[in-house]
């Protein structure tokens, strides 16, 4: 038996697979396929309590996260670039809304991110 974690559409899931040897049998062709129950979701990981800021920065589009280029505790101003997403292959840079620290960075580069996805706090 192997355990995998597989996501789905930003839903992971923990699966576990019976490996079949030289005497394993398929099902027959005709007959019934016996079915598990479907497997349970396995909730994203939260950031730690305390590290969140009263400021989210939230993904304006699903794409994907090529770089961070600021880390917690940096302090910004209103428009400085806290990381760049790709979106329809065209690089969107995600200012800070306002001046501040950030308090914390959710996402790491390569990430997949959705709209609306929390990707930064800050303070």
């Amino acid at each position: 038996m192997k355990n995998y974690t597989i996501t789905v559409n930003g839903t992971a899931y923990d699966v576990t697979v019976e490996e079949g040897g030289a005497g394993a049998s398929a099902p027959a062709a005709n007959g019934p396929i016996a079915r598990g129950t479907a497997p349970k979701p396995v909730p994203k990981p939260a950031a730690p309590a305390g590290a969140a800021g009263a400021v989210k920065i939230n993904a304006p589009m699903p794409g994907k996260i090529l770089s961070v280029k600021a880390k917690a505790g940096d302090a910004v101003k209103k428009g400085d670039v806290v990381m760049i997403l790709e979106a329809m292959k065209m690089e969107n840079e995600i200012p800070a809304p306002q001046d501040g620290t950030i308090a914390s960075i959710n996402v790491n580069g390569g990430d997949s991110v959705e709209a609306g996805d929390v990707l930064a706090t800050m303070n």
